[in-house]
């Protein structure tokens, strides 16, 4: 069951008991802009009805926020019921997903609704921009940025100006500390984060990826714990810490059984960004 909540004027917020993952249906003119689609087929199925019962007309276009399943393959169930909709992502969304194939994702090892997620036909993105993109919804307007990797490599958010929404996608979590999975970006997730934060008024609701929606002061202070995240494993390598002894090691702001693969693509990328230094 979906139900949709409205959290700003004409922007309501449904809750996929599923990952627990955050849908956003952004009313205008032209219909409704739909932002992620849930789990599988059958979940973006149930999103297609909630919306339905919303009134507001039909789904005119769907944003991914990113790569991950949980997040997108609810699509095919959109097209499905509109035919031809469009689907926007950032240019990169569709290598991730080659790179990072549902099958292997670590949500699902044990997860009692892995069939269903498998069984869930491909829709990627058919619109896809490289950093800025602007979708007219008649009376409103949306921009959908890429500011840069993070959580994942082709994270997107979701700007509405009037009434003052920024969907963040995984890039801000409430309902956990952030996920760092194997695609993760931890030494530049806090720069992207920055971008993000210079986006919000002090009124701003921000809808993340899972879990209640917040504000600015709750971005900046998560932002906050990702730079310590950063800063611990550049300081972990300056010292020549074992990437084994790491996670002993560090102190961290999140739990560190969260913090394996932020730990290992930190030690991965450093070796690059050393030898980009001028040599003296």
């Amino acid at each position: 069951m979906v139900d949709f909540l409205e959290v700003a004027e004409r922007v309501w917020v449904a809750r996929s008991d599923w990952h627990h993952v955050n849908v956003t249906a952004v009313g205008s003119e032209r219909g409704i802009l739909l932002v992620d689609t849930g789990a599988s087929l059958a979940t973006g199925r149930e999103i297609v009805d909630a919306v339905r019962a919303l009134g507001a007309g039909d789904v005119h276009a769907v944003v991914n926020t990113h790569a991950h399943f949980d997040h997108r393959l609810g699509n095919a169930a959109v097209r499905e019921a509109y035919p031809g909709v469009p689907v926007h992502g950032h240019e990169s969304l569709a290598v991730e997903a080659a790179a990072h194939p549902v099958a292997s994702d670590e949500a699902l090892a044990e997860d009692p609704r892995r069939d269903e997620a498998l069984a869930s036909p491909e829709a990627l993105p058919d619109h896809v921009f490289s950093s800025v993109a602007f979708l007219d919804l008649g009376d409103r307007y949306a921009e959908l940025v890429h500011p840069g990797p993070g959580h994942s490599g082709c994270d997107v958010v979701v700007r509405l100006p009037e009434p003052d929404v920024v969907v963040a996608g995984d890039l801000v979590e409430q309902a956990g500390p952030p996920s760092y999975g194997p695609d993760c970006h931890p030494l530049d997730w806090p720069v992207s984060l920055d971008l993000v934060t210079g986006l919000l008024t002090p009124a701003t609701v921000v809808v993340p990826g899972h879990g209640d929606q917040v504000d600015r002061e709750f971005v900046a202070h998560q932002r906050a714990e990702i730079g310590v995240v950063a800063e611990t494993i550049r300081d972990l390598v300056q010292r020549h810490v074992p990437l084994g002894q790491a996670l002993e090691v560090g102190e961290w702001p999140f739990p560190v059984d969260g913090l394996r693969h932020a730990v290992r693509r930190g030690y991965d990328h450093l070796p690059h960004l050393r030898r980009q230094l001028p040599l003296i």
